[in-house]
Formats: C-alpha cells, sequence, structure tokens
C-alpha cells in the first residue's frame, strides 16, 4: 500500500483551501448570480468554480483517492485510494458570502481510514487560515492556535449559526445563553475558528453536514478542545455540532441535554 504522510495531507489540504478561496473570493460582492438548491440553500458559481479547482489539485497528486463534496458529489476511492476520503466545502456560509458578510471560509478535510486526521479552514475575505492534523498540533496564519483557559460560562462567549435552530433542538439552549457573558451569532466556521482560536469559547450548530464538520474534529482536538455532535459523539458525521475550549464541554453537554 502507498501512505501518505499526514503532513503531506496537509499541506496539499492548504494548498487546495488556499487556491480554492481565492478564487470564491474573485465573486464575492461582484453581484454574482445566486440559485436556489433542491433544500432552498442558495448556491452560486463561485461556490462551483473553486469546489472544482480544489478536487484538481487533489486529484493531480492523488487521483486514487476518494471525494465527498458539498456541490459536486461523491467520488469513490480505487484501491489504495480508499484508505483516504477527502471533504469539501468550497464556501461554508455562502448565505453570508451572497450578502457581502466576510464571515465565510472554504473547509477542507480528510478521513485516514475513517477517522478525520486532516482539517483545513481558509477564510479568503479575512485572509486567516487555521490548519491541523492528528499530533501535528493546531496553527492559525502559522502560528501556534490554543483554546483559550476559560473555566467558568459566566466569563464565556456563546457562538450559534443559528439561534432560532438552537432554540428548537434544545430547550436549553436560552438557559445556556443566559448563563454565558456574550451570545453572538458569528456562525458557520468562523464560529469555529473563534473557539479554535481562543477568541471565544462555545460553538453550536443544530444542523450538519459531513463537509461542514470535517475539519472541525482535528482543529479543535489538536487546538486542546472539544468537537462532539450534540449527543456527546467526536464525529464529523452527527446532525450538530458543539465545539468548546474543552472545559467547558460537561457544562454545555448537560445544560443542552436538560
Amino acid at each position: 500500500m502507498t501512505s501518505v504522510s499526514l503532513k503531506d495531507l496537509l499541506d496539499l489540504a492548504t494548498e487546495a483551501a488556499y487556491l480554492g478561496g481565492r478564487r470564491a473570493l474573485s465573486y464575492f460582492n461582484t453581484g454574482v448570480t445566486i440559485e436556489r438548491k433542491r433544500d432552498d440553500t442558495p448556491v452560486t458559481q463561485a461556490d462551483r468554480e473553486a469546489e472544482t479547482l480544489i478536487r484538481e489539485r487533489i486529484q493531480k497528486y492523488h487521483p486514487a483517492h476518494a471525494i465527498l463534496g458539498e456541490e459536486h458529489g461523491a467520488t469513490d476511492g480505487a484501491g489504495d485510494g480508499q484508505v483516504y476520503r477527502w471533504l469539501i466545502d468550497p464556501i461554508d456560509g455562502t448565505k453570508s458570502f451572497v450578502t457581502g458578510v466576510p464571515l465565510w471560509g472554504v473547509l477542507v478535510g480528510v478521513e485516514v481510514r475513517g477517522a478525520p486526521s486532516v482539517g483545513v479552514i481558509y477564510l479568503p475575505a479575512l485572509d486567516e487560515m487555521v490548519s491541523a492534523a492528528t499530533g501535528l498540533g493546531c496553527t492559525w496564519n502559522s502560528r501556534v492556535a490554543r483554546v483559550s483557559q476559560v473555566a467558568t460560562l459566566g466569563e464565556a462567549t456563546l457562538l450559534t449559526t443559528s439561534v432560532v435552530e438552537c432554540q428548537a433542538r434544545s430547550a436549553g439552549f436560552d438557559a445556556l445563553a443566559a448563563k454565558a457573558r456574550l451570545t453572538r451569532g458569528w456562525g458557520d466556521c468562523y464560529g469555529y475558528v473563534l473557539v479554535a482560536t481562543g477568541r471565544a469559547e462555545i460553538m453550536l450548530d443544530a444542523a450538519m453536514k459531513p463537509w461542514d464538520s470535517a475539519p472541525m474534529l482535528p482543529i479543535l482536538t489538536e487546538a486542546g478542545g472539544r468537537f462532539t455532535d450534540w449527543r456527546g459523539r467526536p464525529t464529523i458525521w452527527g446532525e450538530d455540532a458543539i465545539a468548546t475550549n474543552g472545559a467547558l464541554f460537561a457544562e454545555v453537554s448537560r445544560i443542552l441535554g436538560e
């Protein structure tokens, strides 16, 4: 079997995310046409071109690897390539993208034998890159990224992509928000970046897809935090997600479960 090092996978994921992000950025605030997918979520030519570019970069070096992307679906791996699966969200936060809000990002993750092992989040409009691989740590624009040391909810910042969806998902959300120092809607991948880099403590999503979650588990873990679904399972295949700085995980999970 041809083995690929996590460092090489991380380098390629970082490069691919950057290239896809620069392509998407070329459409940002240009009045690009907005279309609607079957689930009524927005999509643009920027989403499709960015994912195509990312896929081409991966396939240039690893043509046999499996790929799952939000816009172009699944490509099965062949031979040894079945060990590796790339997951791509070319624009996480398309609703922000199409309204001119810069808090959107490009997500690239890699599973190795089913384990989420590499994660990259690139925020093109902010020029921030957060990346990690299992055992290699987490970096934020090439500096070490670490979660905060806040250990009480009264000092914590709580983020969510959708307050309404979290309230519908758990009656405990309002109780959690009441205990937090701040509650803000800095959502989608930007919220996870803030937790991983110590600028917020809790990020919640009531609805997730694997390409939304793929980079989050290795990034949060390597930054010293926790990433799980709302049942407490460390997975990228859950229907929802909790990210914390680690110190607050047990309390956040308990309140949401009440």
